[in-house]
């Protein structure tokens, strides 16, 4: 007993004849199968903030790595964090290019692309406050935390449509 909403496939358009039901499900459902890439997915808005994030995050990581720190665990933590940010970022924007997402059912995408971004940007503020509180006016590091700052909003803007996604869509599709 099902309680989610189903798409039932007819053979009969509005605007033509009927077609033969098996031609027209193996030709949509061959179509949809036949592209291993997303293209849509390149020119989507949540493609362009990952690639924005990615960008920014890997700015901010060869400022820090190339100006003389001042603070070595400071530094060596914002580091590390935003590597896994850009390592897992990159992790979802591959399996959403590649339909990942499809073939793997028995995980919810949207909830942990939601949990992934609110524990990273966390991280990714706390180091970035403090990579910004022990700069010292080194302009490497200074551009550093900047970039994470960057990254930091932009993930959270990550946060918000994960968060539609996986929480408003679903409690409002219980009703309906």
């Amino acid at each position: 007993m099902s309680h989610g909403a189903r798409v039932i496939r007819t053979g009969v358009s509005s605007g033509g004849p009927a077609a033969p039901p098996a031609a027209a499900s193996s030709s949509s459902s061959a179509g949809a199968d036949a592209e291993l890439m997303d293209g849509a997915y390149f020119r989507s808005c949540a493609g362009m903030l990952k690639v924005a994030q990615m960008i920014s995050l890997l700015v901010g990581f060869i400022s820090v790595n190339n100006s003389p720190w001042t603070d070595y665990s400071a530094y060596s933590y914002f580091q590390i964090v935003t590597m896994c940010d850009l390592v897992m970022i990159l992790f979802f924007y591959i399996i959403h290019i590649f339909r990942i997402y499809r073939k793997l059912t028995c995980v919810s995408w949207p909830l942990a692309e939601f949990l992934h971004y609110l524990i990273g940007t966390i991280l990714l503020l706390i180091a970035s406050i403090v990579a910004a509180s022990k700069s010292y006016n080194l302009t490497g590091l200074v551009a550093g935390a900047t970039f994470g700052f960057l990254a930091t909003i932009l993930c959270v803007l990550s946060i918000w449509s994960s968060y539609k996604v996986s929480c408003i869509t679903q409690s409002t599709s219980k009703y309906h």
